[in-house]
């Protein structure tokens, strides 16, 4: 079963270390699927985002933190984050312009 570009990619990620990256770098971050690869994370992007180009993908798998609740303590999900440049001459995603 194919997966869907919505299934792959989750969420943005809008940290002030994101936020940062893309003002000097030019890198989008996003929370994505666990199992998904670089390619279906470029795929899915250029296919959400009309006119965008994907130049280089990288993936981090981010741990869950330990938390505590009085006595008792777990971890919160862990969970995969991709880092996006674009290429040259690609559109630009409207969602991130109003941020920098």
């Amino acid at each position: 079963m194919a997966k869907l570009a919505y299934d792959i990619i989750i969420k943005p990620v809008i940290t002030e270390k994101s936020m940062e990256m893309l003002a000097q770098h030019g890198k989008y971050t996003f929370k994505v699927a666990k199992d998904s690869n670089k390619i279906e994370i470029a795929k899915a992007l250029e296919a959400l985002f009309p006119g965008v180009k994907v130049a280089k993908v990288n993936t981090v798998n981010v741990r869950g933190a330990k938390k505590r609740m009085g006595r008792s303590e777990g971890y919160t999900s862990a969970w995969k984050k991709a880092v996006v440049t674009l290429a040259e001459g690609s559109k630009t995603i409207e969602f991130f312009d109003g941020m920098i």
